[in-house]
């Protein structure tokens, strides 16, 4: 059983899975969108690799693989589409046939020339497929989070 965090209600109702990574930058100054443009500006080719071989995984399901199909009419930050931003938290996400997910980039300040910035993913799965496709992505996602997550320390 995956605990739903608080902010979970708030964000996107009804989410059934969440988790949360976090890092600490010092000795830097970051506002939410500067970090979320680090997190995702020049992904590693190993990730680019692998959204590759999902989007042609997924294609004849019907879901959104392509530009056109992520809200073109919004600001992203990498791929994924902006749907607010205020203060010290931006939430991305998108909305699809089989789940739908929301990802917050938010910064803590620590003191001392230090704020933690995290990366919660929430995710409401619509049907078997969505269920389906979250278990597959899982030990990706565990890896590629992270991974993305440690660029917002390099300037």
């Amino acid at each position: 059983m995956v605990t739903v965090l608080p902010i979970a209600e708030q964000i996107l109702p009804g989410a059934s899975f969440t988790d949360r990574f976090a890092i600490v930058v010092s000795g830097q100054r970051l506002d939410v969108g500067a970090a979320a443009e680090r997190v995702f500006r020049h992904r590693p080719g190993w990730i680019g690799a692998l959204m590759a071989l999902r989007n042609i995984l997924v294609r004849p399901f019907g879901l959104k693989t392509r530009d056109e199909d992520l809200a073109p009419e919004l600001e992203r930050k990498g791929m994924f589409p902006v749907l607010s931003q205020s203060g010290q938290r931006m939430v991305l996400g998108l909305d699809d046939r089989h789940l739908d997910f929301r990802l917050l980039v938010e910064l803590k300040e620590l003191g001392d020339e230090r704020q933690e910035v995290s990366a919660t993913t929430l995710v409401r799965p619509h049907n078997s497929l969505g269920r389906a496709y979250l278990a597959a992505v899982m030990p990706f996602h565990k890896i590629i989070v992270p991974a993305m997550l440690a660029r917002a320390a390099r300037p």
